[in-house]
């Protein structure tokens, strides 16, 4: 699972993803000038089952952060256009963070026009939408040019892809993205390989001041952002990149009382990471033992078959039955033997709808 964050010059956008990352990072390919830093996702039901299981082998779900490029090329519409390398550095992610400022610091003046975390927003968007217009145009007037020379009778999947491309740049020319246009499974196939931006779910991250973290949730500067985003069904979270990445430099265990000093109810990284989960439409299951405990991401709604083929493709194929436990069953028993003696371990079928938190065993023969 990958999550890019973007976001104006002076934004924080960088600060935020050190406080993801804790500051270890290494280039992206490419040469786009983005940071990618690949970190656990923390679970304390992961966490309870290492504790349990004490096993060879610890595998938690794991998400991959990359700090998009932030070069600037100039004005335009009283915003800022990003470089081309920008699009390069974030278009095989799956979702994005868009930051946005909202504190004021004696170190940075505030942008023209003063800070307001909506327009800002808005700005960033446009240029998503303006990088996919740019994509599009791009590979239809390729397509013509192949037209022109294709032979009468020769076949023409060409023109489908004609079809395709138009009817998601009318939307595009409408200021709408993407993710809004009605495509069938064989038309996202088509354009699967665009990696369009706007069709990315997204995330608003509003950067606010230290002294503004306890009061975020009144904070007029605010309300424009977050009424939009209710609007639009884009996940919104307040938060202090400066204040965090200090946090996130001290020992695991020093940590919870500076963030209660700082009226800081949970981290910066887990909002997040919870945030991408829910924008992706995911969730994780487990398999445990004392070879390996290890936590495993799927879509919401996936069957039991699914998440066998998640584990290893022979599990999938040669399906019979998968042993299934709650994991809030597992906690209350405190230990595997009592939860399998409560009767709390059952057999499902290959289309059980696996639930977030399942453990799983899969029974199966090839």
């Amino acid at each position: 699972m990958k999550v890019g964050l973007i976001g104006l010059p002076q934004a924080g956008k960088t600060t935020l993803f050190d406080a993801l990352t804790r500051g270890e990072a290494s280039p992206a390919g490419g040469g786009s000038g983005a940071l990618v830093s690949v970190i656990p996702v923390p679970d304390p039901r992961y966490d309870f089952a290492v504790g349990l299981f004490h096993p060879k082998k610890r595998t938690p779900a794991t998400i991959e952060f990359t700090d998009g490029a932030a070069q600037v090329t100039g004005a335009e519409r009283g915003g800022q256009k990003f470089g081309a390398d920008f699009f390069v550095g974030i278009r095989s992610v799956d979702a994005l963070v868009l930051v946005v400022r909202a504190f004021e610091t004696p170190s940075l003046p505030p942008p023209e026009g003063g800070l307001n975390p909506r327009r800002d927003y808005q700005a960033i968007t446009e240029e998503l939408l303006l990088g996919d217009l740019s994509v599009i145009e791009t590979r239809l007037e390729r397509i013509e040019k192949q037209l022109k020379t294709r032979k009468a009778g020769q076949p023409s999947p060409e023109v489908t892809e004609r079809e395709i491309l138009n009817k998601i740049k009318a939307a595009l020319d409408d200021f709408k993205p993407v993710s809004s246009v009605d495509l069938t499974d064989e038309e996202n196939r088509v354009i699967k390989n665009f990696d369009f931006l706007t069709a990315k779910p997204l995330i608003a991250v509003a950067n606010v001041g230290e002294g503004d973290i306890a009061e975020d949730e009144g904070l007029p500067l605010l309300q424009p952002l977050r009424e939009q985003c209710a609007i639009e069904g884009v996940n919104f979270i307040a938060l202090c990149a400066a204040a965090e990445r200090e946090v996130s430099q001290l020992a695991e265990g020093d940590q919870r009382e500076f963030l209660d000093a700082l009226g800081i109810a949970e981290p910066a990284r887990d909002r997040l990471i919870r945030a991408a989960y829910r924008a992706l439409g995911v969730q994780s299951f487990f398999t445990v033992g004392d070879d390996e405990v290890r936590a495993w991401t799927i879509p919401q709604g996936a069957n039991a078959l699914t998440a066998a083929g998640r584990i290893h493709s022979d599990l999938a194929r040669g399906f019979i039955r998968a042993e299934v436990m709650a994991f809030d069953e597992l906690i209350a028993a405190r230990t595997w033997d009592a939860a399998k003696a409560a009767g709390k371990l059952r057999l499902e079928g290959r289309e059980y709808m696996v639930k977030d938190g399942d453990i799983l065993h899969v029974r199966f023969k090839v």
